[in-house]
């Protein structure tokens, strides 16, 4: 493998305050846990403690000559109470991102990042329409009191894994299984996204600043039938793939509400994004009305299918919703002994710079080991090892090879040679 990054790209990383910051027990994941649903028990009050260690974060980062930062906010910790924000916890936000910047590392804000203040989530999240106004009212302090410093924002982070999980699969908080529950999210995010995509551009606007660009992080997966030659195969992966991303995606973008969408004053035709935000993982290999993983396939620690060229795919279908930039806003993959991240990171670099589409930033997901929602701190994404009693930051080899892409603008067989030796895991092999 031997290949140059294209002209224009940035390489960054990405986090969710809840993931990594600690310190705050408020909020709908600590009530998750509180509960008893965490897979190893780790505790989302402690998480990496990123909160009180961010600049020795930020040190790493300039070292590692880190882009760019896809960063969250924990609404939360802002607004512990429903109308009282906490002009502490805004000016600590706000030191941090001067100092980003400061550092050459500018700021893509993730406003919404699966975790609601405890106050929200009692009273329904956002399956009630009405709570729309409340995330509206916390876009607008959080960009007045920003918007100086960050011109770039994700309105929400994957809105369908955080429907699909909540509220179909009954896998994360607050464990519901109800199929319209589910649309009644998905109508509704879709719509607080057109509205803030609005909001954020006419706040801007008036703080005097023309270059605002706004968008959303899609969870987009590649999606296969099982035989490419049973039409009914094909037939249901099309389906799940539109149930699952395809139509609201579809509904963010532009406007158009098809099934599960529904009706929504707000949701009328238009353009809502200035740039595609593309998180990419894997691909879901279909037979019927559900997912699954082929036979035999290269797979992570967590047992998701390695698929290259599925952000390829995936960004295709995007690009054709609207012919806007791309940002990789996320990827990444579980690999607790980090034996083959950096291989992982290689191919899908090499998709992206060989495809001819405008992508302009990669946000590898994630800087730093953190808490992975369901899992805990059992799965590691990070470029940096966390150790999970002391909290001491170590680069692994994969950040090391990062650090190395970005300095050489590429990579070279003798890098990869290098770096790049791990095999892959197999489906049906136990994993690490």
């Amino acid at each position: 493998m031997e290949f140059q990054l294209k002209d224009g790209l940035l390489l960054g990383a990405a986090s969710a305050a809840t993931q990594i910051e600690g310190g705050d027990d408020n909020n709908n994941w600590y009530d998750w846990y509180r509960r008893g649903y965490i897979k190893d028990d780790s505790d989302p009050s402690a998480a990496v403690d990123h909160y009180e260690r961010w600049r020795e974060d930020l040190a790493l980062m300039k070292d590692m000559g880190i882009q760019c930062c896809r960063m969250g906010l924990e609404w939360s910790r802002i607004e512990p109470q429903d109308g009282v924000f906490d002009e502490k916890a805004i000016a600590h936000y706000r030191e941090e991102i001067q100092a980003l910047k400061e550092a050459g590392i500018p700021v893509l804000l993730t406003l919404h990042h699966f975790s609601n203040p405890q106050w929200l989530e009692e009273r329904g999240g956002f399956v009630q329409r009405d709570n729309i106004t409340y995330y509206l009212r916390f876009v607008r302090k959080m960009v007045e009191s920003v918007g100086d410093l960050v011109s770039e924002y994700i309105t929400i982070n994957e809105p369908n894994v955080y429907a699909y999980n909540g509220y179909l699969e009954g896998a994360w908080p607050p464990g519901r299984k109800s199929f319209l529950e589910m649309s009644r999210v998905m109508t509704n995010m879709a719509a607080a996204h057109i509205e803030a995509y609005g909001l954020i551009r006419k706040t801007r606007l008036q703080m005097g600043y023309k270059d605002t660009r706004v968008g959303v992080a899609n969870h987009l997966r590649a999606f296969a039938p099982k035989d490419p030659k049973n039409p009914l195969q094909r037939f249901w992966a099309e389906r799940v793939e539109e149930l699952f991303q395809g139509n609201l995606t579809k509904a963010m973008c532009t406007g158009r509400a098809v099934f599960p969408i529904g009706k929504h004053p707000s949701i009328v035709p238009g353009e809502f994004c200035d740039f595609h935000g593309v998180n990419y993982y894997t691909r879901s290999t279909v037979s019927g009305p559900a997912d699954g993983t082929a036979e035999n396939c290269p797979v992570n620690d967590l047992g998701w299918e390695i698929y290259p060229e599925g952000i390829v795919e995936v960004c295709r279908k995007v690009y054709g919703l609207l012919k806007k930039p791309i940002y990789i806003t996320e990827n990444g993959t579980c690999d607790n002994e980090d034996r083959f991240r950096a291989k992982y990171i290689a191919e899908h670099l090499q998709a992206v710079c060989e495809s001819g589409l405008p992508v302009e930033r990669y946000y590898h997901w994630c800087f730093c080991d953190n808490w992975e929602w369901a899992e805990g701190l059992s799965a590691r994404f990070g470029l940096v090892h966390v150790d999970e009693e002391t909290r001491k930051r170590t680069v692994k080899r994969s950040g090391e090879f990062y650090k190395r892409v970005i300095a050489e603008k590429g990579v070279s067989k003798a890098l990869y040679q290098e770096f790049c030796g791990g095999e892959y895991p197999r489906n049906g092999e136990e994993q690490g």
